[in-house]
C-alpha cells in the first residue's frame, strides 16, 4: 500500500489573530529561500527582505519577526511576495517550521522573540 505524506497547509498553524486580518502583512522574500507555510522568518536588515529565521547569522535574521502563511521557493537574485503573520496573532508551536538543528534554548528564543510582535506561540 502506498504511503502519502501531507504537507503543511496555510495558515496550519494559526490559533487564532486580530481582527479585520490585522495580524496580516505583506512582505518580501529574499533570493535563495525554499519558504513552506508556517516557516518562522528574520528580516535582512540591509535589504528589508525576509529570510529563513537563523539564530546565528549577524544579518538581522537572527531574531525572529514574522511567520509565512504561504509557501514561496525564490531562485538567485529572485523575490517573491507572500502573506505572513507579522503581529498579534496566536500560533501553535508544534506547527511551526524552524530551521534544521536548532537546539531547545535557540526554540524557546524564538518564542520571545515572537512575542515581542505580539505573537504568542502556544
Amino acid at each position: 500500500m502506498a504511503t502519502f505524506n501531507e504537507g503543511r497547509h496555510p495558515a496550519e498553524f494559526l490559533l487564532s489573530e486580530a481582527n479585520g486580518n490585522r495580524s496580516r502583512g505583506n512582505i518580501t522574500v529574499g533570493a535563495s529561500q525554499n519558504i513552506v507555510p508556517g516557516q518562522v522568518l528574520g528580516q535582512i536588515t540591509a535589504s528589508g527582505n525576509w529570510v529563513m529565521h537563523d539564530p546565528v547569522a549577524a544579518d538581522g535574521s537572527q531574531t525572529a519577526g514574522a511567520i509565512a502563511l504561504y509557501g514561496a521557493v525564490t531562485g538567485a537574485g529572485a523575490t517573491a511576495s507572500i502573506s505572513a503573520i507579522v503581529r498579534e496573532a496566536e500560533v501553535n508551536g508544534k506547527t511551526l517550521s524552524y530551521k534544521a538543528g536548532l537546539t531547545a534554548p535557540q526554540i524557546a528564543q524564538i518564542a520571545v522573540d515572537l512575542a515581542a510582535k505580539q505573537i504568542i506561540v502556544r
